[in-house]
């Protein structure tokens, strides 16, 4: 044997001798070298005994003992490895994190932590022995995650491909509640003339205009006497011209103009039934943001964003104006203080506070953050439609999901091969 193996198996056995007395005790074995690490034989014997506690409490059958040691022994080493690699890309699993996961254990066995401890002292496993074990999976868990991350690669068309799948999927029980404008183009017509007049019924309808209104004078559709109505409709049961167009919108989408052979059409949804749709507020928001210095106190700060405050309600300065002047975040500066419409999730979490409470119209007194302090002011608020984007993110997720797992299998494998095992236990059999 190598000269460092016997000096680690020489390490792991000096460390099981009791400092306290001097009485024999039996020696932890090393059963597995792992690279520069090892596999004991209690970590062995613990695991076996879990597996079977948890068989027995399942009603599980298990394999024969030759079986399910090969079995055991093949797990330690790959979380061993995996262990390893968390050690190298420098992941470490503190103790907030730990005390996390264990309550959530815990929570899920419907169980306090503290009869989660009672649980498995009596199941014969120590509560250090279970809590480095936790501690350990995370830190496998991270490094497989984030080098496996690494090597998943998901392109917009394959995104875009599966959307339309799970959307037709979705469609086949979807109703819509469809209103029509047809624009007709005769032999002769300007073809870029209707198009326009097309486009100006769009941007009235945006407006606020009346769309029956408009259907009954302009369109030169089959229902046009009816307002354009064409009824509840599934996708399967319209104009092909129509359902082509349908891509999941929900109540109240405006679509096109859109050209066909006999000139130019707008859709509405008027309504939409057996369509599970989701839809977000986005806040249109402005903020100042001073930060500390040096010479200037987080109490200066607060200060002079009072005073801010102060100028704005007495009308001697737009908050457009002082945002200009005294903002520090230069993008939002330049726009007036403005951050546009944005969910309030990308915000931190104490600016999201000021975004998601704050009547519109009425500026916030001033309050810290990360990046420093802020007054901020909601302008506006809007219920969006983001069932289109939700298709698209579940796509990507089941995408993800899938080539995740892949290259999981694909990662093991090549760790595992690529590392130096040996089965010291076979050899001190041997002798």
């Amino acid at each position: 044997m190598n000269t460092w193996k016997k000096t680690l198996l020489a390490l792991v056995a000096a460390c099981q001798i009791g400092a306290v007395n001097a009485n024999v005790v039996e020696m932890d074995k090393v059963a597995i070298i792992v690279n520069e690490g090892v596999v004991l034989q209690s970590d062995i014997d613990t695991a076996l005994k879990t597996l079977t506690i948890n068989a027995k409490k399942s009603g599980q059958s298990l394999p024969d003992r030759e079986a399910l040691i090969e079995q055991v022994e093949e797990k330690l080493i790959l979380e061993t490895i995996q262990q390893q690699e968390a050690e190298r890309i420098g992941i470490r699993v503190d103790d907030n994190r730990l005390n996390a996961a264990i309550a959530d254990i815990a929570k899920k066995n419907n169980q306090t932590v503290e009869q989660l401890i009672a649980a498995i002292s009596e199941e014969g496993i120590s509560y250090p022995e279970f809590r480095e074990q936790i501690r350990k999976e995370i830190a496998a868990g991270d490094a497989r995650n984030t080098l496996v991350r690494r090597r998943v690669n998901i392109l917009p068309a394959e995104v875009d491909n599966l959307a339309e799948v799970l959307a037709n999927e979705t469609n086949a029980t979807v109703q819509y509640k469809i209103g029509h404008i047809q624009l007709r183009v005769n032999d002769g017509d300007d073809k870029a003339k209707v198009q326009a007049q097309a486009q100006e019924l769009v941007d009235r309808i945006n407006n606020g205009e009346d769309f029956e209104k408009l259907a009954y004078t302009y369109s030169k559709g089959p229902k046009a006497l009816q307002g354009g109505d064409w009824g509840w409709m599934r996708k399967e049961e319209m104009p092909t011209i129509f359902a082509d167009q349908i891509k999941l919108q929900n109540k109240g989408a405006i679509i096109g103009p859109f050209a066909s052979g006999v000139g130019y059409h707008i859709l509405k949804i008027e309504d939409v039934k057996g369509l599970e749709t989701v839809a977000v507020t986005e806040t249109n928001a402005r903020h100042i943001l001073i930060k500390p210095t040096v010479i200037l106190s987080d109490e200066g700060v607060q200060k002079q964003l009072n005073e801010i405050i102060r100028q704005v309600k007495a009308g001697e300065a737009t908050f457009g104006e002082l945002a200009q002047q005294y903002s520090q975040d230069p993008g939002s500066a330049a726009q007036n203080g403005e951050l546009g419409y944005q969910t309030s999730d990308i915000y931190v979490p104490e600016f999201k506070h000021q975004v998601d409470t704050l009547p519109i119209g009425q500026i916030s007194a001033p309050f810290k953050t990360v990046h420093g302090w802020h007054i901020v002011e909601v302008l506006d608020r809007r219920e969006v439609d983001r069932t289109d984007s939700a298709m698209k993110n579940k796509a990507y997720r089941i995408l993800f999901n899938r080539k995740f797992n892949e290259e999981v299998s694909a990662w093991l494998q090549e760790i595992r091969a690529g590392a130096y095992v040996e089965m010291v236990k076979d050899q001190q059999n041997d002798n």
